[in-house]
């Protein structure tokens, strides 16, 4: 039986880096506790200064910056393009990954997955849009002071960065957003 809940910014646990560089504030995952265990795990993390990356071997990660001037990554020894906000980025969680900063500080949104336990599908979309997913689990995140969320009809009202979790789906589900926001769709291998 699918399940809806909507997840407040507000009540996000802060956690510590693993590499204990910062902290992140954890919006969902599928399992586990802690850095261990989980097959997704979705957060947000504050970069004050340019420096390296946790390593998540075994996983894929998408990064998004969502406040500040943006970042340059390397990944492995190679320079990516200047990372702006609302600019997702996938790289293996196994690579040696640091960023330098282009101004102040930054917030950015990460998704951490294990591809041999998950699919996953991440996009940015702006204003009106209607979609349908088969995904398992279906992750509707706001970038906005206030976003719409209808599933299958039943309306959600979000705020800045509160997040819309669907899980249990196990058929098709129409979605409709009215405003800026991320999808992202998880399948269970």
């Amino acid at each position: 039986m699918k399940e809806t809940k909507v997840l407040r910014a507000r009540d996000y646990p802060r956690m510590p880096w693993k590499n204990g560089g910062g902290s992140t504030e954890e919006i969902t995952r599928d399992a586990g506790t802690g850095l261990d265990g989980f097959g997704w795990r979705l957060s947000i993390a504050d970069i004050g200064e340019s420096g390296g990356f946790s390593t998540f071997a075994g996983y894929e990660r998408i990064i998004t910056v969502l406040q500040g001037d943006g970042m340059t990554l390397s990944v492995d020894g190679q320079a990516t393009r200047p990372l702006l906000p609302i600019d997702p980025f996938a790289f293996s969680g196994e690579s040696q990954v640091s960023c330098t900063l282009l101004g102040g500080p930054i917030r950015d949104f990460n998704l951490i997955y294990a591809p041999k336990r998950y699919s996953a599908r991440l996009q940015w979309l702006q204003g009106e849009q209607r979609f349908f997913s088969e995904a398992g689990t279906v992750l509707v995140f706001s970038v906005s002071d206030t976003l719409e969320v209808m599933i299958n009809g039943s309306a959600q009202q979000l705020g800045r960065h509160d997040c819309l979790q669907l899980e249990k789906n196990a058929g098709l589900v129409e979605v409709s957003i009215d405003s800026a926001c991320c999808v992202i769709e998880l399948t269970a291998r």
